[in-house]
């Protein structure tokens, strides 16, 4: 088995049975926010395009590149599609002209051309933009397991399908908006900073150890930030708060903790693999990228300078008529079919766009102008106008996806994370609205527990079901989840982190 990274998330494997393109992603997304680090666009994409599988793990744009997949990925290829809820992705991909789709069932082993194959699919709303998922590939000899950015909650399916794990491919840098754009002092914004890079690492490192491969490579981040505007979000100037780490940063923390299987790759490296054994090359020399790092950065940034104005260029116009009217057509026929989500949101959420504030009242399901005597809301968003009118002129499903990891906003919040908020402006179709409503309605089993520092928990988290006895850390009476970084107070079960999702638990002895 020979595996080349293409940037950031992206693989091609290439088996005696055939090949595989794994999220190819070249052109800037969230607004022209994030472009691939290092840059992947010279490589040959047409080549690379002419593959006998295409696996699009999910429609995150850093994953699923509508422009590069239209003009060099061969439509005659074989989709590996996850066994998702609400077909999106299919639908995405059938407009751009796939026809031949392999349907898997999640967390099976398929045989397909002679090669072994698993998708682990993860159907929560809060993972990528409804659906989320891991590709396990094996040739007989060789077993990769890219896992890109998703969040399984089980790996003993993988070892009991696949046992032993030659290469796992896992992400281990930030995809988020949080802290940096937040209404908060500086000091502060530093100091939550640092925990959500670390709580990240110390994520990946938990999967690294559940997972136990041969070779380690991370992948699926960071992008680079090529705007002026938002050059300060890249991790090239000793910023500890800084949540974007790259790929030295996390091998050294691997080897910190006593592992030196993590191998670097780059886009162009290949690895060659016959079971354990693995060899590698380079393009070029990593450390010519990495050791003047900010150099590579402003190198690049001047010469995708005119890919930025041409996105740029694309936008709505920042003035036109008012926003409430249709920002009130989009929203409240969504908000009259969604009471779950909207009391879960509970108040009223402020969005500030230029000049006019326009409020979505959640709790009496309309959108309104801003009143006298509404006070400052709980939640708010400050919002250049011509992002707002350029995701409703192109129906954009998903504001998480395009507006918040663009980074291209300011925020403010009293109280805790909402995560019933974000899926909202995850779900702005009657289908996906519709699933993610269900889905908050149905009720788990927590009876099972898991003992964790003297504390009897229960088992799966109350957030998204992780296995606590996995993925759980206890320091003093906070509980921490380390798959999403969501944390309790031991002692009364009462989530830190948002609204609701109260934990089980009692001191033992």
């Amino acid at each position: 088995m020979q595996v080349t990274s293409v940037g950031h998330a992206g693989f091609h494997i290439q088996t005696e049975a055939g090949s595989i393109l794994c999220d190819p992603w070249v052109n800037p997304a969230y607004f022209a926010s994030w472009f691939p680090f290092p840059d992947n666009s010279q490589l040959d994409w047409d080549t690379l395009g002419n593959c006998d599988y295409l696996y699009v793990s999910h429609l995150h744009k850093d994953h699923f590149d509508p422009v590069n997949l239209a003009k060099h990925v061969n439509k005659d290829a074989t989709v590996l599609l996850p066994d998702y809820p609400v077909p999106d992705l299919k639908r995405e991909l059938e407009a751009l002209g796939f026809t031949k789709f392999f349907e898997t069932e999640d967390s099976v082993k398929h045989t397909v051309g002679g090669l072994d194959i698993m998708i682990i699919a993860l159907r929560a709303p809060a993972d990528g933009p409804i659906g989320d998922s891991g590709l396990v590939v094996s040739d007989g000899e060789t077993t990769c397991f890219n896992m890109n950015d998703a969040r399984p909650v089980d790996m003993d399916v993988l070892h009991d399908q696949f046992g032993k794990i030659d290469i796992h491919l896992l992400q281990y840098s930030g995809a988020i908006w949080y802290p940096m754009v937040y209404d908060i002092p500086k000091r502060t914004k530093a100091n939550f900073g640092k925990q959500k890079r670390q709580r990240g690492m110390d994520r990946c490192r938990s999967y690294i150890e559940q997972v136990d491969a041969t070779w380690v490579v991370p992948s699926a981040g960071p992008p680079v930030f090529l705007d002026p505007a938002l050059r300060y979000l890249n991790d090239d100037h000793g910023d500890e708060g800084n949540i974007f780490p790259d790929q030295i940063v996390f091998l050294e923390q691997m080897r910190i903790h006593g592992n030196d299987r993590g191998v670097m790759m780059i886009p162009g490296s290949t690895a060659d693999l016959k079971g354990a054994e693995l060899t590698l090359t380079h393009p070029v020399d990593p450390m010519t990228i990495f050791d003047n790092k900010a150099a590579y950065i402003e190198d690049m940034a001047q010469r995708m300078e005119p890919v930025l104005a041409a996105e740029k260029a694309s936008w709505a116009p920042a003035g036109g008529e008012p926003l409430l009217e249709p920002l009130k057509a989009f929203f409240e026929p969504l908000m009259a079919q969604s009471d779950l989500i909207c009391d879960g949101i509970g108040y009223p959420v402020g969005l500030v766009m230029g000049e006019e504030t326009v409020v979505l009242d959640f709790p009496a399901r309309t959108v309104r102008a801003k009143a006298e005597g509404d006070g400052k809301y709980r939640y708010g968003f400050r919002i250049a106008p011509e992002l707002v009118r350029t995701v409703l002129r192109d129906n954009e499903p998903d504001w998480v996806n395009s507006i918040f990891l663009s980074t291209r906003f300011e925020a403010w919040r009293i109280g805790g994370y909402n995560e019933f908020l974000y899926t909202f402006f995850k779900c702005l179709t009657d289908e996906r609205i519709a699933y993610a409503d269900g889905w908050f309605s149905e009720s788990h089993d927590d009876s099972a527990s898991a003992e964790l520092a003297g504390w009897e928990v229960q088992r799966r988290c109350p957030h998204l079901k992780a296995d606590l006895s996995k993925f759980g850390v206890v320091e003093g009476e906070k509980l921490t989840c380390n798959l999403h970084g969501w944390q309790w107070d031991l002692p009364t079960g009462r989530c830190l982190t948002s609204k609701g999702h109260e934990l089980r638990s009692r001191k033992l002895g």
